[in-house]
């Protein structure tokens, strides 16, 4: 390998899936009220996904706790138990709709932060690469015309890719649609190859 060069290639995109961390939370003077409620209250919120037009399978639990607070320690004052779940919003155009609902559970719900994703990243991530691969090849071709050297065929490859991939990608400098509490933004993805090639 005589020439090594980084290309890059960047992709504006737009996310079209929300996730949303909501879930339930209570406190009882003794463990088993607590828990007893908690899940009573984590059926209202599930119900009330599934009247929002939720599916099951876009529904996933991600916390389950149930614990004491002290006054002073040793002395409990009460028990708190918070069942929380990662709810997947298809939609975009339903995301208040759906964060309304998870609100109207009542005074045991909560509501933990959404984030932004690409459904599918694949066709992104392509022309993302396209890019990359055309930039190394052109500064390749520029050293060699340097060198005084025809350029030959490559050698190696090896990918970096920044802005997420096919993990979820992170709404930035969101501007909120009229009419809309949350807005994905765009995200840029990024992908960097390291191209080697040989002279001729």
């Amino acid at each position: 390998m005589d020439i090594s060069v980084v290309g890059e290639g960047s992709v504006h995109a737009a996310p079209d899936v929300l996730r949303l961390l909501a879930g339930v939370e209570v406190r009882r003077s003794s463990a088993s009220e607590a828990f007893t409620a908690v899940r009573a209250a984590a059926a209202r919120l599930a119900d009330a996904l599934a009247g929002a037009g939720i599916a099951a399978h876009d529904v996933r639990t991600v916390e389950l706790s149930l614990g004491p607070e002290y006054e002073v320690y040793p002395k409990v004052s009460a028990y708190r138990a918070a069942q929380g779940v990662e709810v997947v919003v298809r939609d975009l155009s339903r995301a208040d709709a759906v964060i309304d609902t998870v609100a109207g559970v009542g005074e045991e719900a909560r509501l933990n932060g959404v984030t932004f994703e690409l459904s599918d990243p694949a066709a992104v991530l392509g022309e993302a690469r396209t890019g990359a691969f055309r930039d190394a090849a052109a500064k390749a071709a520029q050293y060699a015309e340097l060198a005084g050297r025809p350029l030959g065929p490559v050698v190696s490859i090896s990918e970096e890719v920044r802005g997420g991939g096919p993990q979820p990608l992170f709404a930035m400098a969101a501007a909120a649609d009229a009419g809309s509490s949350v807005s994905p933004g765009r995200q840029t993805l990024t992908v960097n190859v390291r191209v080697g090639y040989d002279f001729a």
